[in-house]
């Protein structure tokens, strides 16, 4: 794999996990937790979000397999809710916003709900993750590079919930908004480029770079 696959693969796990969109949601969570607590409980959300996200990375094409659906049919409907996913980021409430009105309605507050799932293992990123991966194409050597990639990007989530206070107190929710809106645009294009790359996989068109050269497997 060369370093502009890795770099690209590292910009769409930083997209689809959105490590900026979940400070808020961190400060709504913590909100009643005393700040003694605050460490572990970011430390601890983190890590279900890393075994969420490394399980499917590494088994979500064999149970793909086991129901005898093709690689290329999920990256397509993964593209496709992606792109849907991109839509509500953009046009929509945006993620913090959501997923605070969401923890708020159902009285929740811990490191699982809704601080691990959905804001940092997100539908988006668990699609995202299996569509990266091809078993079949992709070297095990390869995979481990996607698992590195992932596991910076979690690092870097870690880090922005550690200072969640500080980064929050310059961001504000302007800046949360602001930020969510340009990571759909972003992720949107990501989606497009997972649909290509499924229907190159399947055959149904020839797509030159881009994720349709990624997401297939030429790395």
């Amino acid at each position: 794999m060369d370093a502009s696959a890795i770099i690209r693969e590292f910009v769409t796990l930083f997209v689809v996990i959105d490590p900026i969109g979940s400070v808020p949601v961190f400060l709504f969570a913590t909100k009643y937790v005393p700040r003694a607590l605050h460490r572990r409980f970011a430390i601890r959300a983190v890590l279900v979000a890393t075994m969420v996200l490394l399980g499917f990375l590494f088994f979500g094409q064999f149970a793909l397999e086991a129901m005898g659906l093709r690689l290329g049919s999920f990256q397509i409907a993964g593209g496709i809710v992606l792109f849907i996913f991109a839509m509500t980021m953009i046009f929509g409430d945006s993620k913090p916003q959501r997923e605070i009105e969401e923890a708020e309605r159902d009285h929740l507050e811990g490191a699982v709900f809704p601080l691990a799932i959905p804001s940092i293992a997100s539908p988006g990123a668990m699609l995202g993750v299996v569509v990266l991966t091809d078993n079949h194409q992709n070297s095990f050597g390869d995979q481990m590079i996607t698992a590195g990639a992932l596991l910076v990007v979690l690092a870097i989530t870690l880090a922005l919930l550690l200072a969640a206070t500080r980064v929050y107190k310059y961001i504000g929710n302007t800046g949360a908004n602001i930020i969510s809106r340009v990571m759909g645009m972003l992720l949107a294009a990501v989606a497009v480029d997972a649909i290509l790359g499924g229907m190159d996989v399947m055959g149904l068109a020839t797509v030159v770079g881009g994720a349709g050269e990624m997401l297939s497997g030429a790395k």
